[in-house]
């Protein structure tokens, strides 16, 4: 299929044919492709790369949901399974407070307590009706008690939790990952996983933007779908941020293998097909912050650059990624450095993004004081280290 790179415009978006088209490209053509995702990244956002400084709270590891490809889920009894306490959750943020960190993420099992006798147990002991009542209320102790910005990924939401969550954090994020309804089946990545209903989490995505929540989803390559899904799931984003305007960010998510998950023998997606899938979510989404994590594509995580990505995601100095606990995530020395042989400076972020910041301050109260405490004239984290 001949590939017209004359007719891409770095400010508009490319169709879905020529999506179609370019996530397919030979070798070939791959530097043309890369060269014209990365022109319009600096169509975006000319010269910077940027990172959050974050610390990685795993609120709760249990999850009602079996997806193929995951290790941080557990069930009650199983080794590492474990439920943050209100004072591991502070004494995490404040250790990350003293490291320059100005993001808590807090990631979850999705509504463990409605499968686990053991995890509504937990909340009782604790003294609170649900996983989302803890949750929002671990985000208010973080805001009320630490410098750290709360930037929760609780799974499916409605539109009551979206708003309460909103209230104590900036942004929140849910992985799209895929559309393609056919990884549900037996023996697929989302057997057994019935919050992975691609529809179910659409509608999540759609009631943040009707409520102006800064959101982050994203795709996870690799899990089954075919090239052609990739394109469509980037699509559905679009569709969703041309209507509401709030999605802040999406990361294109590479699957990685891992011993002991029903997935151990997947083909892992090769450095082409990601840098493919970067690059075509930029031509397809010009106007939008995409983001690769760096430690999944490690050694070569610098190549991303080149494929039009202007955000690393979060990096932590401090906590390990729990969801892929066997990458690291890279030294902010050597990140520094990489994302400079590239030619783009290295700033630091917070978990909301410029853009987003004004429609976030607008609203009083204590969320408000902390993010203009935390921003720079620039929308970027105040007190940026040297990375």
């Amino acid at each position: 299929m001949e590939v017209a790179f004359t007719s891409i415009t770095p400010a508009v978006p490319i169709s879905r044919d020529a999506a179609l088209r370019l996530i397919r490209c030979p070798d070939g053509d791959l530097p043309e492709l890369l060269a014209a995702a990365r022109a319009a990244k600096e169509g975006f956002k000319p010269g910077t790369i940027t990172y959050s400084r974050k610390v990685f709270l795993p609120l709760t590891n249990l999850c009602r949901d079996y997806c193929g490809y995951c290790t941080f889920r557990r069930d009650p009894g199983d080794p590492g399974a474990h439920t943050m306490t209100p004072d591991e959750v502070l004494a995490v943020a404040h250790a990350g407070e003293q490291l320059g960190c100005t993001e808590a993420l807090f990631s979850l099992g999705d509504k463990p307590e409605l499968l686990f006798p053991e995890m509504r147990e937990t909340l009782r002991h604790l003294g609170y009706k649900s996983t989302l009542h803890y949750l929002e209320a671990m985000c208010e102790l973080v805001l009320l008690e630490t410098t750290l910005l709360p930037h929760p990924n609780p799974g499916l939401l409605s539109a009551e939790w979206i708003a309460r969550l909103a209230a104590v954090s900036p942004s929140m994020g849910l992985m799209l990952e895929t559309t393609n309804a056919a990884l549900l089946a037996p023996g697929a990545a989302h057997d057994n996983a019935p919050d992975k209903v691609p529809a179910r989490r659409l509608r999540t995505i759609e009631d943040a933007g009707k409520q102006n929540v800064p959101f982050t989803t994203g795709v996870l390559i690799g899990i089954g779908e075919s090239p052609e899904d990739r394109v469509d799931t980037l699509l559905a984003i679009r569709d969703l941020h041309e209507r509401y305007g709030h999605i802040q960010e999406v990361i294109v998510q590479n699957f990685r293998v891992k011993p002991a998950i029903p997935m151990a023998h997947w083909p892992e997606p090769t450095r082409g097909e990601m840098l493919r899938a970067v690059a075509v979510a930029r031509l397809l989404l010009p106007d939008v912050n995409i983001q690769a994590p760096p430690n999944l594509s490690a050694p070569y995580y610098d190549d991303l650059v080149d494929a039009g990505i202007n955000d690393w995601g979060g990096i932590s100095p401090l906590t390990p990624d729990f969801i892929n606990p066997e990458k690291p995530w890279p030294h902010l020395e050597q990140l520094r450095l990489r994302t400079e042989a590239k030619g783009f400076a290295l700033r630091q972020r917070l978990p909301v993004y410029p853009e987003f910041l004004p429609a976030v301050t607008a609203r009083p109260g204590l969320l408000s004081e902390k993010l203009r405490a935390a921003a720079d004239d620039l929308g970027l984290a105040r007190m940026t280290r040297a990375a």
